[in-house]
């Protein structure tokens, strides 16, 4: 018999059936539970027991829950999981539930907020100096757009984006989620999918244009959205949809959103995923931030500085004017120590204004945002004080210019706050004491109920004249005023009658009250709750006011981290003696003692020094300019490569570069064919991954591109692999017309320097000395004359015998090239079975020598002994 559903359950199954798509967060008291599916699927993700409670169509209904308390923790761990997450909060207490409905009224449940990857706000879910986008991609009538919010900043921008363009701009900001529309092909979203981020479809009612226009004209309080620029219909699609699904997620608490900029395709250097993984830009091939770029360069103080780091990084600029004012910037901090140091320890004490702002708005804030607030303007003012006498560039001057205006509300935050207050609002006691006359009272009272009372008592002893008239307390009557039986009739006469009401007689005393008794014994009784509520009523004025100023605000934490990261960058550059690259409208190339910033580093730690190398890609009018590069393996042709296209990334993003000099003629794309891959997951080899990439480079790269090709065709056979870089060499040259680097093992393709203009060679020198390979790192204008593979293997630790025949197989094999017989012929002579193979070496027997040094002891030994045993050895030699 199927039993019957409780109350509980069934509100249980109403919610979950609203939310199917999210494990759901029930709360019970001071736990969220989860029932059944969720139950099973949560215990496992998060390791915790699986119970169960109750039946449900006559079956157990499995259950588990997590401490609301520590709750934030297995959030995330669900959230990295691929887990949605809808939190179900009781809305009413227990007594009004029963109020309302009786003792068996279910109290009223609500689903207060969808936690997704793209919509997390707390700081123990998110990483400080990552931003944390959520994306949202439409097409309209073949046009495509990508819209992007991080809803812990309020950061909310627009681009134009057609299909081509999607996955290199995926791959520039990394969101953790993306909305697509649920008619997108399962291709599509399984190419996006590569890029790491969660794709959550939605329906095409989310992405209608006309409807996206009114939520944001709705959002941002306006009748028209051309004050924020000129949208297309892509790109209004691609931002309503972003905006239902915030309100869809935050329950109609949409975050503080800036008001959406729209960004040029063209303004961005680009780079594709497969160059920004090559180059190891803000995640290393190892996996994690170290070792990356990103890690080596920052120096930043604080998490917005390390935040705009990262976006520069990523998406480094095209425009002149604006490399121009950033290198200015650098430079002068680079010049001014005094103004960095003084700076950097003021930037040192600036919380994260953006993530604060950003919970306040959405009232998951507590009072330590509100003092992050105070904290971070005060040191905005007095960072902007240290800057006001100083001629800065413009992009300085711009930026100490936003860091004013918060007088007001500084004074104001500075007076209602303690100087640490509670993490939770219902610890009490963020307000500081002065601020509310009404609070300091209640304070008072709830602290100092004794002295209170006393003082009243004092105040009826001289009014009566009864001095053995006590106040006194009991659970029955509570608080109560008491004279000895001989005052009785006093008390009783008019007109101390009016004013103390009789209560209670006893043999030896009689007992009172009065109005103003009664009045503050309630007081006393609620003085702790009533403090609570001073203070969240206090809490959520502060709270208004400083949401009143968020878009100065938001200006403040936008100036600070433009400062930090230039002192960040100036500080960098003296570090590794980095020097200011000249950019320039034309195509030059010129580096000068150019360095691979993340090796050089990784040499630093270990005391070795980085051979620095010369780059000179400078075209002739409107021609390529490309260097052949050969050389062994192991002698630093990669390093070589990955360096000029760092040194590039770096000047272009505003910062100085690890170089003696740099001459960069501004490039409009970066592209790497570096290292060896494959894709097993769709099915792919190393020899077609190395095939894909370098046709999306050769069909995509343009007269400005600058082009890294590492090795091409080397995961097919030799004359196959030759063919192919032999032609793919040709193209850039005639068709792209691009700045090059190509490295190479096929000595062959070094002729084309006689016929190809743009082209040169270089090589990686190494020496050769008793045998042994020397590699020596230097980069030298000439073509290498063989690859020392043989001798690579032998450092590598292959066995002597392999390494033995392999020279013998070169051997041949070279000399048959030389004396041109047929290859079939060379291969039959070389005596691969005809003889026996060589030898496997075999330990020797131990020697006279070596079994008489065995039992020397020579700790034991006289000098005599010793000299009788150098002669005895020598005689062991001669036998």
């Amino acid at each position: 018999m199927t039993a019957q559903v409780t109350p509980m359950m069934a509100q249980y199954l109403e919610i979950k059936a609203q939310h199917s798509d999210a494990l759901l967060f029930y709360r019970m008291g001071d736990f969220y539970e989860m029932f059944f599916d969720d139950a099973v699927a949560a215990a496992e993700a998060l390791d915790i027991a699986l119970t169960k409670r109750g039946k449900h169509n006559d079956a157990d209904i499995p259950m588990c829950g997590v401490p609301v308390h520590s709750a934030e923790s297995y959030l995330l761990t669900l959230i990295r999981k691929g887990f949605r997450v809808a939190i179900c909060e009781q809305m009413e207490d227990p007594a009004e539930a029963k109020k309302r409905g009786g003792s068996k009224a279910v109290v009223r449940r609500e689903v207060v907020r969808l936690v997704t990857p793209g919509t997390l706000t707390e700081d123990s879910l998110l990483e400080a100096r990552r931003h944390n986008f959520l994306a949202a991609y439409a097409e309209v009538r073949g046009e495509g757009a990508l819209a992007w919010a991080d809803i812990s900043t309020g950061d909310f921008r627009v681009l134009p984006c057609p299909p081509v363009r999607l996955g290199p701009e995926l791959a520039r900001l990394a969101p953790r989620e993306i909305l697509v529309q649920d008619s997108m092909e399962i291709g599509r979203q399984d190419a996006i999918g590569e890029v790491g981020c969660a794709i959550t479809p939605l329906s095409p009612g989310s992405f209608d244009s006309q409807s996206g226009e009114k939520r944001l004209c709705g959002l941002f309080g306006v009748t028209t959205l051309e004050a924020f620029g000129t949208f297309g219909r892509a790109e209004l699609s691609a931002m309503g949809a972003l905006i239902d699904y915030l309100d869809l997620t935050q329950k109609g608490s949409l975050p503080l959103l800036r008001a959406p900029r729209q960004q040029a395709s063209g303004g961005i250097l680009q780079i594709d995923a497969a160059t920004r993984r090559n180059l190891e830009l803000t995640h290393a091939l190892s996996g994690g931030r170290a070792n990356s770029l990103l890690a080596v360069l920052d120096r930043t103080l604080t998490a917005g500085g390390g935040r705009l780091l990262e976006r520069r990084l990523s998406g480094p600029s095209t425009s002149l004017e604006t490399i121009r004012a950033r290198h200015e910037a650098v430079a002068f901090y680079v010049s001014d120590t005094q103004v960095r140091d003084d700076q950097d320890a003021l930037m040192r004490q600036i919380p994260d204004l953006d993530r604060a702002l950003s919970r306040l708005a959405l009232d998951r804030g507590g009072p330590r945002d509100l003092a992050a607030i105070r904290d971070g303007l005060a040191g905005a003012a007095r960072l902007a004080g240290r800057l006001s006498d100083i001629e800065l560039p413009a992009l300085l001057t711009e930026a100490r210019l936003g860091l004013e205006g918060h007088d007001a509300l500084c004074t104001m935050l500075a007076s209602a706050l303690v100087d640490e207050p509670p993490v939770q609002l219902r610890d009490g006691g963020l307000i500081a004491a002065g601020y509310s006359a009404e609070l300091d009272e209640v304070r008072t009272l709830r602290d100092e109920g004794r002295g209170v009372i006393a003082s009243l008592q004092a105040d009826y002893v001289e009014a009566t004249g009864v001095t053995s008239l006590k106040i006194k307390h009991n659970n029955v009557l509570g608080y109560f005023i008491e004279t000895t039986a001989t005052h009785a009739d006093k008390m009783l006469s008019p007109p101390l009658s009016e004013r103390f009401i009789h209560r209670q007689t006893t043999a030896n005393a009689v007992r009172f009250t009065t109005v103003e008794l009664s009045e503050l014994e309630t007081r006393i009784l609620n003085a702790g709750n009533r403090a609570l509520e001073i203070e969240r009523a206090l809490f959520q004025s502060l709270r208004a006011a400083i949401l009143e100023c968020h878009d100065r605000i938001g200006g403040t934490a936008r100036a600070l981290s433009e400062l930090d990261l230039a002192a960040a960058l100036a500080r960098r550059a003296i570090e590794g003696d980095w020097t200011c690259p000249r950019v320039s409208e034309d195509r030059s190339f010129r580096i000068v003692g150019g360095r691979h910033p993340v090796v050089e580093a990784a040499l630093s730690r270990s005391g070795e020094a980085f051979v620095a190398n010369d780059c000179t890609l400078t075209p002739q009018t409107d021609g390529a300019a490309i260097t052949l590069l050969t050389g062994p393996n192991m002698a630093g042709k990669s390093t070589w490569l990955r360096q000029n296209a760092l040194i590039v990334i770096l000047a272009q993003m505003g910062s100085f570069v690890p170089a003696d000099q740099a001459e960069i003629g501004l490039v409009s794309q970066v592209f790497s064919r570096v290292g060896a891959s494959d894709d097993l997951a769709r099915g792919r080899s190393t020899f077609m991954v190395e095939m894909v990439e370098t046709a999306s480079i050769l069909n995509q790269a343009d007269d400005r591109a600058l082009v890294i090709l590492d090795e091409i065709g080397r995961g097919t056979a030799t004359y196959d692999g030759l063919s192919i870089a032999w032609a793919t060499l040709e193209h850039l040259h005639e068709v792209n017309r691009c700045r090059a680097l190509f490295a190479t093992h096929y000595h062959e393709m070094t002729a084309l320097a006689a016929k190809l203009d743009g082209l040169s060679n270089a090589t990686v020198a190494v020496k050769e000395w008793e045998g042994e390979v020397i590699f020596l790192h230097e980069v030298r204008p000439g073509a290498a004359d063989r690859s020392y593979g043989v001798q690579v293997a032998k450092l590598a630790g292959l066995p002597g015998p392999v390494i033995d025949r392999a020279q013998i197989v070169l051997d041949a094999l070279e000399k048959g090239e030389r004396e041109g017989p047929e290859r079939s012929t060379l291969i039959d002579d070389l005596p691969l079975f005809s003889v026996a193979p060589a030898p496997v070496a075999r330990a020797a027997a131990p020697s006279p020598i070596e079994d008489r040094i065995r039992a020397v002891h020579p700790d034991e030994m006289t000098a005599r002994e010793a000299l009788d045993l150098v002669y005895e050895l020598k005689a062991l030699m001669g036998d």
